[in-house]
């Protein structure tokens, strides 16, 4: 019988819908049949979400600690009608790393969403979060990517800059709990925060 971890993986995200996992599963598709196989390590559509913050090791015994300051974060902030819409990549589209869909808030509103949760868990997490908060979702993080595959996705990228994935209300927060293994991390939901609706 094994024990029970004294920490787990934790970050903080926004839940897809699924009819907006599907559309961005259908230009994932796209990219994938253009790419040679070992070119990217494509993310599966049931762990499409919006990370908010990353804490890394927490232990099992502050998770309680963290769901309350979770809480209190989320309790007074408004539901966000977000957008998901245009694929990129991080750095660039030259040096493709990650490769993502924009999602985003007319006003601006999620990134103070992920301020607040950024410091409501600062003491939680086992590094600082960045200072420039880009919300998207991660489609792909790519691997021995040359030039030439590069230019096929930047190629590709540009032609769904105004590509639409759908649209959504978002009302609460999930706190996520990533386990590593062989054929990647998977993803379960600790707990859930709900925002004004």
């Amino acid at each position: 019988m094994s024990a029970e971890p004294t920490t787990i993986r934790a970050f903080l995200a926004l839940p897809i819908p699924e009819a907006v996992k599907a559309e961005i599963k259908r230009a994932q598709d796209e990219l994938r049949q253009a790419l040679p196989k070992p070119c990217a390590r494509w993310t599966r559509r049931e762990q499409f979400h919006l990370t908010l913050c990353f804490l890394g090791n927490v232990a099992t015994t502050r998770v309680p600690e963290l769901t309350e300051a979770v809480g209190a974060a989320c309790r007074g902030l408004p539901a966000l009608k977000l957008r998901a819409e245009r694929i990129g990549c991080f750095p660039d589209t030259r040096f493709p790393r990650v490769v993502w869909v924009w999602v985003h808030h007319d006003a601006d509103q999620l990134a103070a969403l992920q301020k607040a949760v950024a410091q409501a868990t600062v003491t939680f997490a086992e590094r600082q979060s960045e200072k420039d908060f880009t919300s998207h979702v991660t489609i792909a993080r790519t691997k021995e990517i040359k030039r030439p595959q590069a230019e096929i996705l930047a190629r590709l990228a540009h032609s769904m800059t105004g590509r639409f994935f759908g649209e959504w209300t978002a009302d609460k927060v999930e706190l996520m709990r990533s386990d590593l293994s062989s054929d990647g991390a998977r993803h379960s939901v600790v707990a859930t925060f709900p925002m004004q609706r």
